[in-house]
């Protein structure tokens, strides 16, 4: 899946050490943002922040890291996503901004630079102009003018103007009141529910565990073993094997976490707060679909025509925990293909993109089930293919624990 052009094709085959992903953009600049404008409001599409279970305060990042100068008040996890939202929009590496010595070191990613320097000083430029028009909501940002390149383009191109429009990002389709709808959220939920197996049949699916391999940017996109263990409604864990140690991501039924070892991780745990903890959620749930229909609310159908690999699906739209979610279906086969759900940022609004393929059926059950699936975001990308499935299967409570503060 392309995430913006021949160079961030190139940098998801780097190491996770190299790369310009968020967990590797820890330091990379500082936003001023303050939190009354970031209250103001999100852009066209954003996604407020969701409902938060009562727990300990959050380790913000000027806790976390060193030399967050302006970009403070925000939790781990929301940085990292601004990391990501800096790299998207420019297509650039970590090494680029923090230099050589960041890719051996995280302590190095401190160090400040001159474009570091620079962004600082950008940050400030799209600030006001957000201050001044837009009431401090983040309508213009980074991605506005860069559009994946270091320097915005001043002058039109006649190749772009007379040659062939680029394929359409199904993604960006967006709902059209009074359209023709085709298909309503129910009747296309029902035919999903009926094309997996039927509702009585995934109901009688109450968990899971199952093996396969992993492929990502914390894996150098080499294939390592993975574990999942799935239980109903809403508990779910990827455990990756890296050679540096497992790297999971768990959602317990109320909180959710990631959890990696120092050489791919600055912080040994990161829990996912507001829009990122509704994506851990909503992952567990669509594994047991069975209240899909309940799962989210405002549902809605009138999209436009749209595509994913050539084949006709149908865009719904619903909300879960104030958080957008679009979600994909097959016309023909009536199965999930993707999840597009959004996050904001201090900077702007994030996508997450979960792709599903390879249906089979699980041995014994009647129910089929993604043997593949790709989450791409936009500080990482990881591809799963599952080898094996055991229905039904106990598991342990300790597969969901959080693991202790290091």
């Amino acid at each position: 899946m392309n995430l913006g052009g021949s160079k961030i094709t190139a940098m998801m085959r780097m190491s996770r050490g190299t790369i310009a992903c968020g967990a590797a953009m820890v330091i990379f600049i500082t936003a001023l943002v303050s939190a009354q404008a970031r209250g103001a409001g999100q852009a066209r599409g954003a996604a407020p922040a969701a409902a938060q279970p009562a727990a300990q305060r959050p380790q913000m990042s000027e806790e976390a890291f060193k030399n967050v100068t302006e970009l403070k008040g925000i939790p781990v996890r929301e940085f990292m996503n601004t990391m990501g939202f800096f790299a998207a929009s420019l297509a650039f590496n970590c090494t680029d901004c923090h230099g050589g010595a960041s890719a051996s070191d995280w302590a190095n990613y401190a160090i400040d630079t001159p474009l570091k320097n620079r962004a600082r000083t950008m940050i400030r430029m799209v600030k006001a102009i957000n201050e001044a028009n837009f009431g401090g909501r983040p309508f213009v940002t980074c991605y506005t003018c860069h559009r994946g390149s270091q320097k915005p383009k001043i002058t039109p191109s006649l190749a772009v103007q007379y040659g062939e429009p680029p394929p359409d990002d199904p993604a960006e389709v967006e709902a059209l009141p009074g359209s023709r709808v085709t298909a309503t959220p129910d009747q296309v939920l029902d035919k999903y529910l009926q094309a997996i197996g039927g509702a009585q049949a995934v109901g009688r699916l109450t968990s899971f565990t199952a093996k396969g391999n992993y492929e990502g940017f914390d894996s150098d996109f080499a294939k390592v073993p993975v574990d999942i263990y799935a239980k109903g409604p809403n508990q779910r864990a990827v455990v990756a094997h890296m050679a540096s140690g497992d790297s999971a991501t768990v959602y317990d039924g109320r909180e959710a976490w990631i959890a990696s070892p120092k050489e791919l991780s600055p912080l040994p745990v990161i829990p996912l707060l507001g829009a990122d903890l509704t994506g851990a959620r909503l992952d567990a749930q669509l594994t047991f679909p069975t209240m899909i229909k309940t799962l989210l609310t405002g549902w809605r159908a009138d999209f436009p025509a749209a595509t994913i690999d050539d084949k006709p699906v149908y865009v719904i739209q619903g909300t879960i925990d104030r958080v957008p979610v679009k979600l994909y279906f097959d016309r023909m086969s009536g199965l999930l293909v993707r999840q597009t759900r959004y996050a904001p940022t201090v900077v702007g609004t994030v996508p997450t993109h979960v792709a599903y393929s390879d249906y089979r059926e699980v041995p014994g059950t009647g129910v089929k089930i993604p043997f593949t699936w790709q989450m791409t975001w936009v500080d990482g990308q990881y591809t799963i293919n599952l080898e094996s499935v055991q229905p039904n299967a106990p598991i342990d409570a300790a597969r969901f624990a959080k693991p202790a503060a290091r």
